[in-house]
Order: structure tokens, then C-alpha cells, then sequence
């Protein structure tokens, strides 16, 4: 027979295992984790604007990164009843089917087989046709924070041709998976204006694709013959100190050569090589992390000088082949053949410096590859020719003075976050 000091100590027990459960739960809703996780622009299109939309013809601008719950934003709308008429496809095309480079042509989804007008092959720009049977445009893509890369380029001629059209472009924020705070390398000169560099900003701008538009609208860098209407459909939870791993959403490739933020983080450094003929590790499993060429002989002196440089991270010895893979890296440098070189490691991002750790990579490599070469294409990476100095020896990657205070201060009028 249980007695009433015994009742009384089970009861207390019980009391205070489920105190303690309702504790831990209560600490797991203050994680991190949960505390820093980003509501994405296209997320909250989805809660709260479904019914602005409902009545429109709408025309979706957007690649595989349009993902809300692991479903394409396309796929969503259609099943919430939404009215898409017409899709539209950027570098990589709209469902991610093609690599880099890869000319995108025009077609239709073959889940929906609604046409797909191409925005990456011989026309960049959306003519009256294309936007004949849309009432407005929905822009959704996960940048990647580096002026060469070209989802924004597509987002300025997108808001031009709409703007001659007369049709609404809104822009579903997502977060800069370099953070907000970073900017860095030199401000794109007028002579090297191409479309991996299509306005006169840093190399790292620390600015949301919605931030961009706004700058460029502000600043008049769009060719417009009536003013732009553009909305952004903001965020929440996102603040600029925060980088991709601080946001709580999963990594969904922006590019096939960009598996992991890892590889997207130091792409902003390492992209450089492309303008080189050495092997940027396209054709391996870690593109932008490989970097070589059959002719590269570094000693130990070199890492050790490379090494003592590098903040946050490190370079190792590598020996890497690159191969063809379809729709990723087709036909990479090198192809092949047996290339010497680095292989980049990040231990701290919030101390690693992705472009002056590109400076001290691509500078070391170049000096120590006797065939390597550059090409014009360096240039409008760089967006200058400073980097001459650089890769030759006769300047300092760590005393780069890229001249950034006047870009800094613009760009504070078109900040949301």
C-alpha cells in the first residue's frame, strides 16, 4: 500500500520531471538555430500577397533556388491556383538543366509545358512579345553576393524591358549568403561594362538582390524610357552580420559548380582563375576549391608564405585530373590532364576574406605556373587592370586599396535590412 509521503514524493517527482521537459522545450525554441532563422521573401508571398496576384497573369522569373519546403515556387503557385502564363530562364535555366556558359534556349517546362523564354542565350533581355501575356513579373533567385555573377545582371534587364512595358516587377528577397557586411575588391570600371559586370559596384557588394534593385533604380543605372515599378517582397528574421550558415535555410545550389556554401564562399576569390588558363577545379568534385595546372610546382616555402597570409582559412597541396561532366563543367580546362596545385580550406568564415585571399592564391599560382596566361576576361572579373600589379609581384594582395568609401556611403539609401 502506497502511502501518503510516498504519493507526495511521486507526485513531486513528476511535477518536476515535467517542469524539466517543458524547460528543454522551452530552450530549444530559444536556439539559435531557431532564433536566427530567415522567413524568405518568397515565403511570405505565399502568407500574405496570394490574393494581390490572384486575378493577374503573372510571369515567373527564377531558377532552382525558387524553393519554399523543397517545392519550386512554380509548382506552389499553381497549386494555389495562381494564373502563371509564362516562365522565364536565367544562367542554368529555369529548372537548373544547364552548366555554366551554357547557352539556354527557348522551350516549355516539361512538368507544366508552359513556355520558357530563355534569358541566357541570344537574347538577355525580354522583348514585347515575350512579356505579351503577363501582367506581372515574379523574381525569385538565391544570389550568390559577387558582382560577376549574373543573376543580377538578368534582374536590371528584366526591370528594364518591364518598366518600356509598363508591368510591375516584384523582386522575393532572399539573404546575401556572404552576409550584409562584407564588401570588398575594386569598383567595376566603365571599360570593362559586360554582362559579369553590368554596374559600377564592388567585387562584394553585401547587398540583397531587393537591395540591388533599389540602387539601381535609385542611381539611374538601369536604360529605361518610363520609371521602373518595382516592389520587394522583404524578408524577416535576416540581419547583415549574418552569414548563409546563421540563417537556418538549406543550401540549395545556385549554380552545379556551387555544391555548398562552402565552395560559394570562396568562389568570390577563387573565381578569378577563370580568367586564367589554369583550372579552376571545374571537372572535379570541388570547383573553386581546386586550383592548378599541369605546370604548377609550388615548394614549401610557397604554402608556408601563402599560409601565413590567408586569414581564416589555408591552402594544402593537391593533385587533381579534370573530366567532362554534362551539364556541370562539359568541357573544363585542362580536361584530362594531371594538374598540380592548391586546395583551399575554410576554417573560420567569419575571419576568412574571400577576394584578398583570391588576391594571395591567384598571385602565388600565377608566379609559380611557368604556361599559365591570363586573358581579357580577367579584366572584366576584376573589373581593372590593378590586378596586373598583383598577380606580377610588384603589389601586395593585403595592400589592395580598393577605394570603397564612396560606394559604401551610396548604398546606405537603399538598405532594407
Amino acid at each position: 500500500m502506497i502511502t501518503s509521503t510516498v504519493r507526495t514524493a511521486i507526485s513531486i517527482l513528476i511535477f518536476g520531471l515535467i517542469f524539466s521537459a517543458i524547460a528543454c522545450d522551452s530552450g530549444d525554441l530559444n536556439s539559435p538555430s531557431e532564433r536566427t532563422a530567415v522567413v524568405t521573401g518568397a515565403e511570405r508571398l505565399i502568407t500574405y500577397h496570394l490574393d494581390e496576384i490572384q486575378e493577374k497573369r503573372v510571369g515567373l522569373v527564377m531558377n532552382p533556388t525558387a524553393v519554399v519546403d523543397g517545392v519550386h515556387m512554380l509548382d506552389t503557385l499553381l497549386a494555389r491556383g495562381v494564373n502563371i502564363t509564362a516562365l522565364y530562364a536565367p544562367e542554368h535555366g529555369f529548372r537548373g538543366e544547364a552548366g555554366a556558359g551554357e547557352r539556354i534556349e527557348d522551350g516549355a517546362d516539361q512538368q507544366t509545358g508552359l513556355p520558357v523564354y530563355s534569358l541566357y542565350g541570344q537574347t538577355r533581355k525580354p522583348t514585347p512579345e515575350m512579356l505579351r501575356d503577363v501582367d506581372l513579373l515574379l523574381f525569385d533567385m538565391q544570389d550568390v553576393g559577387a558582382r560577376f555573377y549574373t543573376y543580377h545582371a538578368t534582374m536590371g534587364l528584366v526591370i528594364e524591358a518591364a518598366a518600356d512595358a509598363g508591368l510591375p516587377v516584384w523582386i522575393l528577397d532572399r539573404p546575401n549568403p556572404l552576409g550584409g557586411e562584407y564588401i570588398s575588391g575594386w569598383i567595376r570600371e566603365d571599360e570593362f561594362t559586360s554582362f559579369v559586370g553590368p554596374y559600377a559596384m564592388p567585387v562584394a557588394h553585401g547587398m540583397t538582390l531587393g537591395e540591388l534593385a533599389k540602387m539601381m533604380v535609385g542611381k539611374q543605372w538601369l536604360d529605361t524610357e518610363s520609371d521602373p515599378k518595382i516592389r520587394i517582397i522583404e524578408m524577416e528574421g535576416w540581419s547583415r552580420e549574418m552569414l548563409w550558415p546563421d540563417t537556418g535555410l538549406p543550401w540549395i545550389a545556385p549554380s552545379p559548380n556551387l555544391p555548398t556554401f562552402e565552395h560559394a564562399y570562396v568562389y568570390l576569390g577563387t573565381c578569378l582563375i577563370e580568367g586564367t588558363t589554369m583550372s579552376e577545379g571545374r571537372g572535379t568534385e570541388d570547383p573553386f576549391l581546386l586550383i592548378g595546372s599541369p605546370s604548377t610546382r609550388l615548394d614549401e616555402e610557397n604554402f608556408e608564405r601563402m599560409n601565413q597570409s590567408i586569414s581564416g582559412g589555408r591552402v594544402s597541396p593537391a593533385v587533381f585530373t579534370p573530366e567532362s561532366i554534362p551539364g556541370v563543367a562539359p568541357s573544363p580546362k585542362h580536361e584530362g590532364e594531371e594538374s598540380y596545385g592548391i586546395r583551399v580550406h575554410v576554417d573560420d568564415y567569419t575571419a576568412y576574406e574571400p577576394f584578398e585571399n583570391g588576391l594571395i592564391i591567384i598571385a602565388e599560382l600565377m608566379q609559380h605556373s611557368p604556361e599559365a596566361e591570363t586573358n581579357n576576361f580577367l579584366y572584366r572579373l576584376a573589373g581593372t587592370r590593378k590586378i596586373d600589379q598583383v598577380i606580377s609581384g610588384e603589389a601586395s594582395p593585403q595592400d589592395a586599396d580598393f577605394e570603397l568609401d564612396e560606394f559604401k556611403e551610396a548604398r546606405k539609401n537603399y538598405l532594407i535590412y
